[in-house]
């Protein structure tokens, strides 16, 4: 029984008010704290790539659980900021770490559907090769690819990257999983020469008409309800986006999580950084995740505490 263990997080320390750019973006308090929710995004230094926040974020995570790194089957790592073409940056980052060469290591190209598809590949890649030690890695610095004059993704996009460590001896385990793609829309959400363009209106629509759709699916495969749920996690794509899922689907705004005021949206991360903060409270035994944008992709599932954990 392949599943999650523990999370770890590292953001960008440095931070750019969205308060000090009311005024070049035309816009006002209420905008920041009802629309977007977002108060600051980080930027991590130049210097910095993913391969260095995997790589911090692992540091993280060893402190609170050491790591035998002998032990590690399987590395993965979720970006579409990598640090080159060629090679892979989980080879990158497993140099790094010097993790064992009989390490297995490949990448993910998704952005904020990553993790839920990325926890998916991991349990399966592992359970299927008898692995019993994996580290799922998720990391992008999006502000290498953010225009600074555009409204649209200056404002949203933060800094971070997050490792999810998998084990035969989990706190959570994956229930059924519901994935999807709109490969003819690609272009509301893409990098070109360099540059992010994010068609926002479109890629509300995109997430507002699908997602309930997908909770609906995702309840049904698991058979259990609503309220059967402790915690509902939707990728972090800002706080207008969380609240009209949670008014479509008539959720409970203690249940649902919010909390990107201080970072941005992490892409990737945003759900493993709120899967840190929780995954100690007994109290939460069953979390709904889901992770919709680029591609235009979405993946949502659940995740069941293991009796005792």
């Amino acid at each position: 029984m392949i599943g999650i263990t523990n999370v770890a997080s590292y953001y960008a320390p440095d931070k750019i008010s969205n308060y000090d750019r009311m005024e070049k973006f035309a816009i006002n308090e209420s905008f920041i704290e009802k629309k977007i929710g977002i108060k600051n995004v980080r930027v991590v230094d130049k210097s910095i790539s993913s391969s260095d926040m995997c790589v911090l974020a692992y540091e993280n995570l060893d402190k609170k659980v050491k790591i035998d790194k002998n032990a590690v089957d399987c590395l993965i790592v979720v970006t579409q900021n990598p640090d080159y073409n060629i090679p892979h940056t989980s080879a990158v980052v497993h140099g790094k770490l010097d993790m064992p060469e009989s390490c297995a290591c490949f990448d993910i190209s998704l952005g904020c559907s990553g993790f839920v598809y990325g926890a998916s590949v991991i349990k399966s890649f592992m359970e299927e090769n008898g692995f019993r030690t994996g580290l799922l890695f998720t990391s992008d610095q999006y502000s290498r690819v953010i225009d600074p004059e555009d409204k649209n993704t200056s404002l949203l996009f933060g800094d971070a990257a997050a490792v999810t460590l998998f084990t035969d001896s989990p706190v959570y385990t994956l229930g059924k999983m519901s994935f999807g793609t709109i490969g003819k829309k690609y272009e509301n959400l893409i990098c070109r020469d360099g540059v992010l363009f994010m068609d926002g209106f479109e890629i509300f629509n995109f997430a507002s008409a699908y997602v309930p759709l997908d909770f609906e699916k995702v309840l049904a495969v698991n058979g259990i309800s609503a309220e059967d749920v402790d915690c509902f996690m939707f990728h972090q794509g800002s706080k207008f986006i969380v609240d009209t899922l949670r008014k479509k689907l008539g959720l409970s705004p203690e249940k649902v999580v919010f909390d990107i005021e201080d970072y941005g949206n992490t892409v990737s991360s945003s759900i493993p950084v709120m899967l840190e903060k929780v995954i100690d409270n007994k109290n939460i035994n069953t979390i709904f995740i889901s992770g919709f944008g680029v591609g235009l992709s979405w993946a949502s599932g659940i995740l069941n505490r293991v009796q005792g954990a």
